[in-house]
């Protein structure tokens, strides 16, 4: 039996650049599932992702989805693409298993955690003020470089990774430090500015964008206070969820939030186009 895409509608071009098309998935000609591919709206054309792969439950377990997996690189081959990615969520481990036998590794995960209704304390000698005009382009400046360099690093193009710093900043800050529905904090401990918080409040939830100790300061617990802190500004704000991204790899950023009851709920998995 031959496994086959075969185009469910045309190709979609996108307001934000992007492209996706829908495919259904066949086997000798009998439709069994559907697989929606797209370039990829924050990292540019030369990242393709799977946007959804479903295959009818008669016909799963026969390796369906893993064929129309590797025919959807082939798709994104002939779109340019220099990379796959995909989106899965912690529960799902057939998905997991599925891109993990195809080469497929853990960029970063996205990780949540209920509040409680009481905001957390600082230690003492720890206080947190709003982030100044001065501070915030300084900061800015520095993470800017400091975001494009990590995604250099897991393997995006340079070009589309500080194509990416930029627009991200630009969508996510369009007015700076007075941009509505975020709070910039500067962490002080008796006296020392010892890290920076960047924290968006989101509809339903909030959101840590930027956590950063700063290196001279370093593993004496602040990154804790920090985490402390956005927990503090959530809870004051009415949200009852805080959520987050942490590379793979960060192993203190990746202990540090499991120590403090956030959870795994996404795992976004890439792999290279050779």
């Amino acid at each position: 039996m031959t496994t086959t895409l075969r185009p469910a509608g045309p190709l979609q071009q996108h307001p934000d650049g992007s492209r996706s098309r829908r495919y259904a998935v066949c086997v000798n000609s009998r439709p069994v599932g559907e697989i929606h591919l797209g370039t990829s709206p924050s990292l540019g054309a030369s990242v393709a992702r799977v946007v959804d792969l479903r295959i009818a439950e008669p016909d799963r377990r026969r390796g369906r989805g893993t064929v129309a997996a590797l025919a959807a690189e082939e798709v994104a081959r002939g779109w340019g693409c220099a990379q796959m990615e995909a989106v899965v969520p912690a529960t799902a481990d057939a998905a997991l298993r599925l891109f993990g036998a195809l080469g497929y590794t853990v960029r970063n995960r996205g990780m949540e955690k209920r509040l409680g209704a009481t905001p957390p304390a600082l230690p003492p000698g720890s206080h947190a003020r709003p982030m100044t005009e001065a501070e915030f382009a300084a900061w800015q400046e520095a993470e800017g470089e400091r975001y494009a360099r990590g995604w250099i690093g897991r393997g995006v193009p340079e070009a589309a990774a500080r194509a990416k710093a930029r627009d991200d900043h630009a969508r996510l800050l369009p007015h700076g430090l007075a941009t509505e529905g975020v709070l910039f904090s500067v962490l002080e401990h008796e006296g020392a500015r010892v890290g920076t918080l960047w924290l968006a409040l989101e509809d339903a939830k909030a959101f840590v964008f930027d956590v950063e100790t700063f290196a001279a300061h370093r593993g004496r617990g602040h990154g804790r206070t920090l985490m402390l802190l956005a927990e503090r500004q959530a809870i004051e704000a009415g949200r009852t969820v805080l959520g987050l991204n942490v590379f793979a790899g960060n192993t203190p950023a990746e202990r540090l939030y499991a120590s403090l009851g956030y959870e795994t709920v996404t795992h976004s998995l890439s792999k290279p186009l050779l």
